[in-house]
């Protein structure tokens, strides 16, 4: 993971302890996700610290989208388990190019501890 990548990383997990919300983005009952690019059949779901971020990526394809907050609790006790029974990945803070790391969502549960 590339320092810049680390740091952004970083700033989502203390974001999010602070505040206790995550923002995704949906439109109607469909969320997005994208292709990951590290492994193959495998999804991500892109998910941001500040509903600034998350608006910011409405825009072209997902210019129908609004961000959607997401509680810590709720991530926590009913996201996880989808998430990692569906075999989405997680990609927390991705930048305007979609561009960030990739993590099993356990991995991420593990840091928000």
């Amino acid at each position: 993971m590339s320092d810049l990548h680390q740091q952004n990383y970083q700033r989502f997990i203390d974001q999010v302890k602070a505040d206790r919300v995550m923002w995704g983005l949906r439109f109607g009952d469909e969320w997005v996700v994208c292709d990951s690019t590290e492994f193959e059949d495998t999804e991500v779901m892109p998910v941001w610290s500040t509903e600034a971020q998350a608006r910011a990526q409405c825009v072209d394809e997902w210019a129908d989208y609004e961000p959607f907050e997401i509680t810590l609790a709720e991530f926590l006790e009913i996201w996880v388990e989808d998430l990692s029974e569906d075999g989405v990945r997680i990609g927390p803070n991705w930048d305007e190019e979609l561009d960030g790391i990739e993590l099993d969502v356990l991995e991420l549960v593990k840091d928000f501890a």
